[in-house]
């Protein structure tokens, strides 16, 4: 009998997922718990055993299709049992779980969601409908882009029961018109100043700008152009995840002004504990590195300076009492940050095992989206690489994120004396909306004095 394979609900608040890869062709041997395709979410690429031995006999959802969790993708059986599981008779309620009807080409699929109309009755539905129900990327996508309700109402939704998908508002913001904003409704800090240092650079110099001259106004729903390349040249598609990124770090720029400030900090104290404990660690299975000796030097100084631990908004300070530390990994496809839930609650062993565990599940791609969510500080050690300091670009909605470079020896003069030290630079990026340079500071020397003086 042929076995389900649905789409998984990869977290609380993840309602659908997209194909990234199969990993197996239709006809193929594959194992109980064998890798059979790759789910791509907006946070998170994971590896999706296979439910069942045998091989696998349909596909009903190719790559690059979000579908909702719940969705049957494709079926895992023996190959006589093909034609039993047909398009026209999809299984029945009881051996899905109430899943949605089977699809697998475009004529099933719009026989299982018939295209919205473009009627004021179907674009304007109930406040309490499906349509009005947005995933958190669609909302976030709203609340970025600026979209109101009345655009909102002129989007037709492609998904179930006319829901808004990420692809539909990505299609809307390609032909949305660029409207600049009025100058009362910018911040303070945006709106245009007066006197001469603020006059157009051609009535100064007395200069025409032609038509021909003047800067088009930038909109972020303006398609870039694309880039120029020679015959000599490689384009590479974007990853997913490369995408994602790229969206991401835009974002935080545009969001939050970033202020680095740079502390240098003894190490000695911290590598002779890590001498005199790493075999230990080791009979227990768990490998020692110097991450989590930072993990505890930030959980330290966010508890003295919890506001650093804290998240603008416009409603005010949000005070995060949770202390969620984030721990940027480096993986094939670009970088991801799996989170240390109550990093507080934690020892030094406990800390150990949770980044070896959330970095071997990074590299292996089997985190789960809860595992890189709701972070709320950032540590990223780019110092394995042989980078001294750096100025890493805040997660939003994040207020800080610290950098640790790479521990070196230097001379310092210690008590008027020479001495040589194993130092590290600790570069901290924040939010200049909500911390000041003091309250930075504050907090990066809490840091270096927990590391300062760890105990031996």
């Amino acid at each position: 009998m042929s076995t389900n394979l649905v789409m998984p609900q990869l977290g609380e608040s993840v309602i659908e997922g997209t194909v990234g890869k199969w990993l197996k062709n239709i006809g193929d041997p594959v194992s109980l718990y064998e890798p059979i395709m790759e789910v791509v979410t907006d946070k998170v690429t994971t590896e999706i055993p296979s439910p069942a031995a045998g091989f696998l006999t349909q596909i009903f959802v190719p790559e690059g299709a979000t579908v909702q969790a719940g969705t049957v993708v494709a079926l895992v059986g023996e190959p006589g049992e093909l034609a039993a599981q047909s398009i026209s008779q999809p299984p029945s309620q009881a051996q899905t779980g109430n899943l949605p009807t089977l699809v697998s080409d475009r004529d099933a699929l719009e026989r299982a969601n018939p295209p919205v109309s473009n009627s004021p009755a179907s674009s304007q539905p109930d406040n309490g409908s499906a349509r009005n129900r947005f995933t958190p990327v669609v909302a976030r996508m709203i609340a970025e882009f600026n979209i109101t309700d009345a655009e909102l109402k002129g989007i037709v939704g492609s998904g179930e029961n006319g829901r808004i998908s990420k692809k539909d508002l990505e299609n809307f913001l390609k032909t949305r018109p660029a409207v600049p904003a009025a100058a009362d409704s910018l911040p303070a800090w945006e709106q245009p100043g007066t006197g001469d240092l603020f006059r157009p650079t051609e009535e100064v110099f007395g200069k025409t700008v032609t038509p021909q001259q003047a800067v088009p106004p930038f909109h972020v729903s303006q398609p870039s152009t694309p880039a120029q390349s020679t015959s000599a040249d490689t384009i590479l598609p974007l990853s997913t995840m490369r995408r994602a990124i790229a969206e991401h770090m835009v974002r935080s720029k545009t969001i939050a002004p970033h202020v680095t400030t740079v502390h240098e900090a003894d190490m000695s104290r911290v590598l002779a504990h890590f001498a005199a404990h790493q075999d230990e660690f080791a009979r227990q299975n768990v490998k020692l590195t110097y991450t989590p000796y930072f993990v505890q030097a930030v959980v330290y100084g966010l508890q003295q300076v919890p506001i650093v631990n804290a998240q603008f908004s416009e409603q005010g300070i949000v005070m995060k009492r949770e202390l969620n530390i984030g721990i940027a990994v480096a993986i094939q496809d670009g970088l991801i940050v799996p989170v240390i839930k109550n990093a507080d609650d934690k020892s030094l062993l406990g800390l150990a095992r949770a980044v070896t565990d959330l970095a071997a599940r990074a590299r292996e791609t089997k985190l789960q989206p809860d595992q890189v969510t709701d972070g709320t500080f950032t540590l990223t050690n780019y110092g394995i690489f042989g980078s001294l300091f750096g100025t890493p670009v805040i997660s939003q909605p994040q207020s800080a994120i610290l950098g640790i470079g790479a521990i070196q020896k230097r001379v310092v003069v210690i008590n008027d004396a020479i001495a040589i030290r194993p130092m590290v630079y600790l570069a901290l990026s924040f939010d200049h909306r909500l911390l000041d340079g003091a309250i930075g500071d504050t907090f990066m020397n809490k840091v270096k004095q927990f590391l300062e003086s760890y105990p031996e």
